[in-house]
C-alpha cells in the first residue's frame, strides 16, 4: 500500500494542555477501530510519540471528538480521551477542563455552531460524565476571538477570556457529589495504614489528602515529586486505595485512570517554577498539588480546579478546612505550582446540603493547526 492515510484536524491549545480536535464523523464508528486510529494521530506507544503528534507529555497527549448533538439542550457532543504515551490504550473515562476550553470555538470554527457577536453560547454534551458543560465564547468578525487581556498562569501572553460553568457536572462518574456520603472517610492503605481522605465528584472524581499527612509541605515543585520514587509510589497506593473504595476497581485489578488525587495545605510562599516568580501566601486560600497520570500536573487540571472549589465549599472536607469562611467566599483561589487559578464558586445551603448555582472558571484557546494528519495503515 503506497499511500497513506488522510484524517482532518486541528491542533489546539486548549488552557494549560494541548489536544487534537476531531469531528466525530472523520472517525470509525468502531470503538476499537477508532481507538487504534487515535494512536496511530499520536504515535503512541512511544516515549517520545516520535512518530505522531503527541507531545510526549500527558499534559500534550489528548484527543476531543466533537460532533452533532444527541440529548437535547445541547449544541454539540464531545467526547474527551487521554491518550497513553507507553500505552496502547485511551483512556475515555473522565473530562478535561482545559481540552474543554477549545470545544466552543472548535465547534464554531467547524461550522457545528453559528457564531453570534460578542459572545456565542455552547451549550456541549460531555459524553464521558454525560453532563453539560456551558461556555461562552467570545466572537469577532464570525470567529472565535484570540486577543484578549486574559491570562492564566502556565501560558504564555494573553488571551481571550472564555467562561466555562461546570455546576451540572456533580456527580459526573459516580453520582453523587460525595460518594461515599461523607465529607471525610478514613481509607486504609496497604503498607502505609489508614489515611484521611475527602473524596469528591464534580467535573472529575478526585481524593484529597492532607500534605502534612504525607509529609509534605503542598508547596513542592513537580520535579521534586517526579523525581522521589517512594514518594510516588505512596501516592499511587493512596490513589488505588480510594478507586477501590469508590468502586472503580478491585483490589488487585490495574489501576484506572480515576480518581484524580491531589494534596493540599494552608497557604504559603513558594516560587513559580515556570516563571522565578514570588508567589505569596495572601494571593490564595490554600496549596494543591493534582497527580496526573502518575506524576505532578504542572499547573492544576481544569477539571481539577473544578473539584477542588467544590470541595472548599462543601462543609467537612479536608479542604474546606483549609480555607477560612469558605461558604462567603464567591471565589476559591487555588495556589497551584504555576500559579494561582481562582475559580467561580457560588452555592446555596439548605438543609445541610450544598446546592452549586455556579462553579466556573474562565480559559483562553487558541488554533495552533489546521489540516490534516497522516497515518498508516
Amino acid at each position: 500500500m503506497a499511500h497513506q492515510t488522510r484524517i482532518r484536524c486541528m491542533v489546539m491549545r486548549g488552557g494549560t494542555s494541548k489536544g487534537v480536535y476531531l469531528l466525530e464523523h472523520d472517525l470509525p464508528l468502531d470503538p476499537e477501530r477508532r481507538e487504534q486510529v487515535i494512536l496511530k494521530i499520536f504515535g503512541s506507544p512511544d516515549p517520545r510519540q516520535i512518530d505522531g503528534l503527541g507531545g510526549a507529555d500527558p499534559l500534550t497527549s489528548k484527543v476531543a471528538i466533537v460532533g452533532p448533538p444527541s440529548v437535547e439542550g445541547a449544541d454539540v457532543d464531545y467526547t474527551f480521551g487521554q491518550v497513553e504515551i507507553n500505552k496502547a490504550c485511551v483512556h475515555f473515562n473522565g473530562n478535561c477542563g482545559n481540552i474543554s476550553a477549545g470545544v466552543g470555538p472548535f465547534a464554531i470554527m467547524r461550522g457545528l455552531v453559528k457564531a453570534q457577536e460578542p459572545v456565542t453560547t455552547v451549550r456541549i454534551y460531555n459524553t464521558n460524565s454525560k453532563k453539560i458543560l456551558v461556555e461562552e465564547v467570545p466572537v469577532e468578525d464570525g470567529e472565535p476571538a484570540v486577543y484578549g487581556d486574559f491570562s492564566i498562569p502556565g501560558v504564555p501572553g494573553s488571551g481571550a477570556e472564555i467562561r466555562i460553568d461546570f455546576s451540572r457536572t456533580a456527580g459526573a462518574a459516580t453520582g453523587k457529589l460525595l460518594p461515599t456520603g461523607n465529607p471525610v472517610d478514613e481509607v486504609e492503605v496497604p503498607g502505609y495504614g489508614r489515611i484521611s481522605m475527602s473524596l469528591v465528584d464534580m467535573g472529575n472524581p478526585i481524593a484529597f489528602l492532607r500534605a502534612a499527612d504525607l509529609g509534605l509541605r503542598g508547596t513542592e515543585r513537580p520535579d521534586e515529586v517526579d523525581g522521589n520514587p517512594k514518594l510516588l509510589k505512596k501516592l499511587e497506593a493512596c490513589r488505588t486505595a480510594a478507586a477501590v473504595r469508590l468502586g472503580f476497581m478491585k483490589a488487585g485489578e490495574e489501576t484506572p485512570a480515576l480518581p484524580l488525587l491531589a494534596f493540599t495545605a494552608p497557604p504559603a510562599d513558594y516560587v513559580d517554577f515556570t516563571t522565578g516568580r514570588q508567589i505569596h501566601k495572601e494571593e490564595m486560600d490554600f496549596t494543591a498539588r493534582l497527580m496526573f497520570m502518575g506524576i505532578m500536573h504542572k499547573t492544576y487540571a481544569g477539571t481539577g480546579s473544578i473539584c477542588t472549589a467544590a470541595a472548599a465549599k462543601i462543609p467537612g472536607t479536608l479542604v474546606y478546612q483549609q480555607v477560612e469562611n469558605a461558604k462567603e467566599k464567591q471565589a476559591i483561589r487555588i495556589g497551584h505550582p504555576a500559579g494561582v487559578m481562582p475559580v467561580n464558586t457560588l452555592a446555596d445551603y439548605q438543609g445541610g446540603q450544598v446546592i452549586f448555582r455556579n462553579v466556573g472558571n474562565s480559559r483562553t484557546a487558541r488554533r495552533i493547526m489546521d489540516g490534516y494528519v497522516y497515518i498508516r495503515e
